[in-house]
């Protein structure tokens, strides 16, 4: 679109998370007048810690915030997978390195968030705004909030999530797969990691029916330490006592069994894991959705948040490109849907079928059925 055109444009960001603030970030420096609604009334990212992928970061680059990320992060080589008990399985350099003349980074999520939100323009993010319907009119789109306030705008990006009100309501109302699996994750101070955790490299541990991430944060002095398990309790947020986390890293390297005896279970975070069957249509004419609102994909990849900051590339390149937003919309998902759907359908490839089968016997969950991979 011509620069004109693109300053004149309006855009609504529904949720500040990855996937909301990179695309904040990357349609601003096309001109376009933005602004992004957030349901918090503050902006906390729980969780642990991620790793930011070559092509990420040369997005940061181009957007002139590389600097920013790099001083909340550190650089990686390369990632390990390793039995239960510590023997090598495979030790492989990060991905992409070459191509883009990037180094992965690792990164906590809650300084990731709030670095990507701390380069926006202030004002553009405005907390309290809890999406509750949109209405497409076709060459515009019209965002209802709790409480009853409303704004238009020429251009809707849904940025909410894997329970998107935005996908809901114009695109899919198929509601989220349960994977069968449960996710607790904890920071450690890198003093009590016993030893393992030696240089700036990710380290899986391979046990039956459970995964162990250490993820070192050693501009924290902290290490993002992960326990993955199949379980058959698809509550959001299951309750979990000190027992059941040491019963899932039975057989584990007795260091691991340590660390994990160690962790206050109230200060672990934990979750049912769910992702979303592939969304036939990402847009219409006036709104579209990026990241987990689009393609919440399950953790085994480590992809998701780079999903998020690709779509939201991708999508700032398809409106400078392309000569209008429909247009543009169409490129983008041309672009991106077939990488995020792939990823989507690996990240599910995450066990195998005798470990599924102890845990649910003679029923597979949906997400672990390879008839549920297929689109439509």
């Amino acid at each position: 679109m011509k620069t004109a055109d693109l300053k004149d444009l309006t855009i609504a960001v529904v949720g500040a998370g990855y996937g909301g603030a990179a695309t904040a970030k990357a349609l601003s420096l096309l001109g376009a007048d933005v602004t992004v609604y957030e349901q918090a009334g503050r902006i906390r990212e729980v969780g642990a810690g991620i790793g930011l992928r070559p092509s990420t970061m040369a997005r940061f680059r181009e957007w002139g915030i590389v600097g920013a990320v790099a001083a909340v992060s550190s650089p990686s080589d390369y990632f390990e997978i390793l039995t239960a008990t510590g023997e090598p399985i495979m030790k492989e350099a990060w991905p992409e390195t070459a191509a883009y003349g990037e180094t992965t980074r690792l990164i906590h999520r809650g300084d990731f968030i709030e670095t990507l939100l701390g380069t926006l323009p202030a004002g553009m993010v405005r907390l309290g705004h809890r999406l509750v319907d949109i209405t497409d009119a076709g060459d515009a789109a019209t965002l209802t909030f709790d409480g009853g306030a409303s704004v238009t705008a020429d251009l809707v990006v849904g940025a909410d999530g894997i329970r998107s009100v935005v996908r809901d309501r114009l695109f899919s109302d198929r509601p989220p797969v349960f994977s069968g699996e449960h996710a607790y994750r904890a920071v450690i101070p890198q003093d009590d990691a016993r030893g393992l955790v030696v240089d700036d490299n990710l380290r899986m541990y391979i046990g039956r029916g459970t995964k162990v991430y250490l993820l070192p944060l050693r501009h924290r002095g902290q290490v993002s330490f992960d326990i993955t398990a199949l379980c058959p309790d698809g509550t959001w947020a299951p309750e979990v006592t000190a027992d059941d986390l040491v019963r899932c890293v039975d057989g584990f390297d007795e260091r691991i069994v340590e660390i994990t005896r160690g962790l206050d279970p109230a200060a672990v975070n934990r979750r049912a894991v769910y992702d979303i069957d592939p969304v036939d249509t990402w847009h219409s004419r006036s709104v579209v959705l990026v990241g987990d609102a689009a393609h919440s994909m399950l953790h085994h990849q480590g992809q998701g948040a780079n999903s998020a900051i690709l779509d939201a590339g991708a999508l700032a390149d398809a409106l400078r490109e392309e000569g209008s937003v429909p247009e543009a919309l169409a490129r983008y998902q041309a672009v991106r849907k077939p990488v995020t759907d792939e990823l989507q359908r690996i990240s599910r490839q995450g066990w195998t079928e005798d470990e599924i089968d102890d845990v649910f016997p003679g029923q597979r969950p949906a997400s672990q059925n390879p008839a549920s991979h297929q689109e439509g």
